[in-house]
């Protein structure tokens, strides 16, 4: 019973639909401030300083480009891999920063986001990663672009 309700092809188009637009989303509003996400990525004391403009330009486009191919129902499951693999580096980091004690924004919508790192966030972003699974293990074969 609980398999056929997580292949439900309305609940997996659902899943696609909402990790697309959190993602297409994410990365537009961190492209048009890549200065903005620089601090926010500075923010989290992971990375060295040479890094973090580097990363605050690639990581919005790989965050854009595989929710637009996931939208477009091209390559589903590598692309819900994908973003899988960024929420996990994601949960990672903001549970990294709750173990330090810091208090900071989570840079997950740019700079207007507002989001403070914590429980909350982590909650959401595995919430995330149990969409991604399922559109990794059943598909999401409705409203296909292109047919893998």
């Amino acid at each position: 019973m609980t398999k056929k309700i997580f292949s439900n092809q309305y609940l997996l188009l659902f899943f696609r639909i909402v990790l697309s637009f959190v993602f297409i989303y994410s990365g537009y509003i961190k492209i048009i401030d890549a200065s903005g996400f620089s601090d926010s990525i500075s923010n989290y004391k992971l990375l060295p300083d040479f890094s973090i403009n580097f990363l605050a330009i690639t990581l919005p486009w790989i965050e854009l480009i595989p929710g637009l191919l996931l939208l477009f129902g091209i390559s589903i499951k590598e692309n819900a891999f994908l973003i899988n693999f960024l929420l996990l580096i994601f949960i990672i980091a903001v549970a990294i920063s709750l173990i330090k004690g810091l208090d900071i924004d989570c840079g997950c919508f740019g700079t207007s986001g507002g989001t403070k790192v914590g429980v909350t966030k982590l909650i959401e972003n595995s919430i995330m990663v149990v969409m991604g699974i399922l559109l990794m293990i059943f598909n999401s074969e409705l409203f296909l672009l292109k047919k893998d």
